[in-house]
C-alpha cells in the first residue's frame, strides 16, 4: 500500500464531497420527544421500569433481612454467649441478665423481630404495589 493511496485527493470525488458537507445526508427533521417516538430501550420502556422496580423491591427486602439477621445474631450469640459475663452483673427478675438473655430474652427478641419484619414488609410492599391487603 503506497502513501499516495491515503491522500485525500485520491478519494472518490463524490465521497470526498459528501464528507465535506456540514449538513446531514438525510434531510429528516430533528428528533422531538412527543411520547410517540421513544427509543426502544429508553427509561420510559415499561419493561425497564418493571425490572428497575423489582430490583429495588428485592434490594430493600434483602437489606431488611440482613439487618434483622444481624440483630438476631447479636442477641443470640452476643448477649447469650459472648457478653454473658458482663451482662451477669445486672439482675432481671432475680436472675443474672446474661442467663436471662440466653434462656428467655432471645426468644422475646426473636418474636419481636417477626412482628417488626411483618410490619416493615407491609410498608415495602405497599410502596411497590405488591401488597395483597388492598385487594
Amino acid at each position: 500500500m503506497s502513501a499516495t493511496s491515503l491522500d485525500p485527493g485520491s478519494l472518490d470525488p463524490d465521497l470526498a464531497a459528501s464528507a465535506r458537507r456540514s449538513t446531514p445526508l438525510d434531510h429528516s427533521p430533528p428528533y422531538h420527544h412527543d411520547g410517540e417516538n421513544e427509543p426502544a430501550h429508553s427509561s420510559h420502556d415499561e419493561d425497564t421500569k418493571a425490572e428497575y422496580t423489582v430490583n429495588r423491591y428485592w434490594s430493600e427486602n434483602v437489606r431488611l433481612l440482613l439487618s434483622l439477621l444481624g440483630v438476631w445474631f447479636a442477641v443470640s450469640f452476643g448477649a447469650g454467649i459472648l457478653f454473658v459475663e458482663q451482662l451477669n452483673n445486672f439482675q432481671l427478675g432475680g436472675y443474672p441478665l446474661g442467663f436471662w438473655f440466653a434462656q428467655q430474652g432471645s426468644i422475646y427478641v426473636f418474636v419481636a423481630l417477626i412482628f417488626f419484619y411483618s410490619h416493615r414488609m407491609k410498608i415495602i410492599e405497599r410502596r411497590y404495589g405488591v401488597d395483597d391487603d388492598g385487594e
